[in-house]
């Protein structure tokens, strides 16, 4: 897996993808046994797999995005999301002058609430743009990979991400990950007291049942559902 792009301007010329597919990711703290970049990881990970199966322009990623819940911990970073917002729709203006007038956005941060506005007002005219994975996508990927938890309880550096970065670079999994899980189901105040008040090692979670067979079958799954995704954002081309 490789986190930046490396085609010429020629080749992208030659290919003409119709979509462009952008990662984004965060820097936010996963425990003690994740990295800080896992979001975008994450992100990187589905992207370079979805553009490669389907032939399509693999941007760079976002690495800094909204992780405001997570500033408790060091080493988080954040950017407000008008900046996240502004970041997305100039990357949208640019595309549509001097390459694909479509544009899926890769979501690794369950935070970055603002894309889902973002995606709604560019599809007012019609489709230009794509949010994935969908919550349901990301549901039929934990079925798919034989996970034991479920997206709400396996809320942060749980089952899930330890899966996909065991699959996609094992060596960033820090030892001592099967002593972390950490369960906290009514989290129904979380905009208001952060992921501090429902956790003191950062983690919600079941990381101890990840597995790299699980992440690649997650990601092959994802994969498979990117391909509705594509078909409606270039049906009426």
């Amino acid at each position: 897996m490789t986190l930046l792009p490396t085609t010429t301007s020629h080749e992208e010329q030659r290919r003409a993808a119709p979509v462009a597919v952008l990662p984004v990711g965060s820097f936010e703290q996963h425990g003690a046994h994740l990295p800080l970049a896992t979001d975008t990881i994450v992100a990187c990970a589905i992207a370079e797999r979805v553009a490669a199966a389907y032939d399509l322009f693999l941007l760079p990623p976002v690495t800094i995005s909204c992780s405001q819940e997570h500033s408790a911990w060091a080493g988080t970073v954040s950017i407000s999301h008008t900046t996240l917002s502004s970041v997305i729709t100039d990357v949208m203006a640019s595309l549509r002058r001097s390459g694909p007038a479509r544009l899926a956005l890769v979501n690794g941060h369950g935070g970055n609430y603002v894309l889902s506005n973002i995606v709604q007002e560019a599809n007012i005219d019609g489709p230009l743009m794509t949010l994935f994975p969908t919550r349901d996508d990301w549901t039929s990927a934990r079925r798919a990979g034989g996970l034991v938890s479920d997206g709400h309880d396996d809320m942060h550096a749980g089952e899930l991400e330890v899966s996909l970065l065991r699959h996609v670079c094992p060596d960033l999994v820090r030892p001592g990950v099967e002593e972390t899980d950490h369960h906290a189901t009514d989290r129904n105040l979380l905009l208001i007291r952060g992921m501090a008040g429902y956790t003191h090692t950062g983690v919600i979670g079941t990381p101890s049942a990840g597995s790299a067979d699980k992440g690649r079958m997650v990601l092959d799954s994802l994969v498979s559902s990117f391909k509705q995704h594509l078909d409606h954002l270039t049906a009426s081309r």
